[in-house]
């Protein structure tokens, strides 16, 4: 059996001496996810990281024998760190495993762009440490999630205590949706074989207190919505009454979408029936939460939630599909902005999606509510459009549901909790096609404030200390199956 108080001093001790240092040089390198960078290969900032991590790896290796790690490039494609480590029995006579079971453990290293508004740093790639808080962009989205895997497999060594054989993987372009992993995982698949685990280290948690287990995630369709009205920007007071503005025309497209008093959306085929078991799930982890379901946003002064009950909220964003505009074009600024109506106007526009909803019939049925008779005969187009389905996690089997809750008593002293995030990881959509029998531990340390993607995102430390005992809990529970 585990000892946790031995794993908690391992973990603690390999984070402060070890994992905090690098992660805060980490932080220092610019690496952008392709869809943010596009010379990304020309600028190096990916593969110092792909080297600064695998040096680290290579030293942990080598206290795991058999252990195995390589950088696979895929022509045309950001790298991906592949690393094999054999199932330990425990004892140091043996070589084979437990089981001939597999246990597939991912993470990501590629990062968000910068975003202004940094107030706890000096920006993105100014680390910080501060009240148990690393602050910079990447570390806790998902930089922390590689050393998290290893160090939970070395708390294990350290108490020769058996686990099953391990694979991880470390993709280098997930905040662009992943669209080098299926090459890779192809690739690989001999390799990696049949997981009946997987471990990804990618998500969020409702607070800091407990281990959170996501139940699902939403998918999503991004695209460009473009009116065009002129050729030319001409004088206001010449055109307007003669010309539609684009942007009205544009809100009034919005609408056939959206309705924008209450936020629903229109489009009957955007929903989906909410399980009975997640729509438990959500009231449980609302009377966990309470008001901190929306109090750990950064709400302007006077504004309020889209509603008063803390189990909506979570079902909106989890079960139910919302449109936000994430960018525009087409507008200069507003101290450049002169007497002139505007010949276009450009929306980014970013809707999520329910888990269960398919992101192809939802773009198609947009795509169209959009360009069909366009005001005014406009030239309106909804293009560039990028997809991904959501995940919907299977049943857990009973000795997970145990594994679960025995962690967080263990290293967080409060049950397991269960509640579906809003965002995407693709992988995690491809991975419940390709092997529909396995089980899947998702979890992670973006809890209240850390601000994925935003200004002043932080790791908090104490949490990814847990979470990484809590995953050798799991993988030990897991080898005694």
């Amino acid at each position: 059996m585990i000892d946790a108080h031995k794993t908690k001093s391992f973990i603690d001790a390999i984070w402060d001496k070890e994992i905090v240092p690098t992660l805060t040089d980490y932080i220092r390198i610019p690496n952008k996810s392709p869809a943010f960078d596009p010379k990304w290969e020309a600028h190096g900032h990916m593969d110092k990281v792909v080297e600064m991590f695998t040096a680290w790896a290579k030293g942990k290796l080598k206290q795991l024998p058999g252990s195995s790690l390589e950088v696979v490039r895929l022509p045309g494609r950001t790298p991906l760190i592949f690393i094999e480590v054999p199932g330990a029995t425990g004892n140091p006579e043996r070589s084979e495993g437990p089981s001939g079971a597999t246990i597939l453990m991912y993470g990501h290293l590629d990062k968000q762009p910068e975003m202004t508004g940094w107030t706890d740093s000096p920006g993105p790639w100014e680390p910080v440490l501060k009240n148990d808080r690393l602050y910079g962009r990447g570390g806790a989205d998902d930089g922390y999630a590689m050393f998290a895997a290893i160090s939970a497999l070395l708390a294990l060594k350290e108490q020769n205590i058996p686990h099953a054989r391990a694979v991880i993987v470390i993709e280098a372009c997930e905040e662009s949706g992943s669209p080098d992993l299926p090459f890779y995982i192809d690739h690989l698949a001999a390799k990696i074989g049949t997981p009946d685990l997987v471990v990804c280290l990618d998500s969020g948690c409702g607070n800091y207190d407990q281990l959170w287990l996501t139940t699902s995630l939403r998918g999503m369709v991004i695209g460009n919505l473009t009116v065009r009205v002129l050729t030319e920007g001409v004088h206001s007071g010449d055109a307007s009454g003669v010309v539609a503005s684009s942007f009205r025309i544009a809100r009034q497209l919005l609408s056939r979408i959206e309705d924008q008093a209450s936020g629903q959306m229109k489009i009957e085929s955007l929903f989906v029936q909410v399980p009975p078991e997640r729509q438990e799930q959500a009231k449980a982890a609302a009377g966990i939460l309470g008001d901190e379901v929306f109090t750990k946003l950064p709400f302007a002064s006077g504004m309020k939630p889209m509603a008063d009950d803390p189990t909506q909220l979570i079902l909106n964003r989890t079960w139910r599909p919302q449109l936000a505009i994430t960018a525009m074009a087409g507008y200069p600024t507003p101290e450049n902005g002169g007497n002139v109506l505007l010949p276009y106007t450009t929306l980014k526009l970013s809707l999520r999606l329910p888990p269960t909803c398919l992101s192809e019939t939802a773009r198609a049925a947009v795509k169209r509510e959009l360009e069909r008779d366009p005001p005014y005969g406009a030239q309106v187009s909804f293009d560039g459009v990028q997809g991904d389905n959501g995940w919907n996690a299977p049943a857990l089997s009973p000795w997970l549901a145990k594994a679960l809750d025995k962690a967080s008593k263990d290293y967080f002293g409060k049950p397991v909790a269960f509640i579906g995030e809003g965002g995407s990881i693709p992988f995690m959509a491809m991975l419940g096609k390709k092997f529909p029998k396995t089980q899947f531990v998702v979890t992670g340390v973006l809890g209240p404030h850390s601000n994925a993607h935003g200004p002043n995102e932080f790791l908090h430390i104490p949490t990814g200390k847990k979470v990484s005992a809590s995953i050798a809990s799991i993988l030990a529970d897991h080898a005694r199956q």
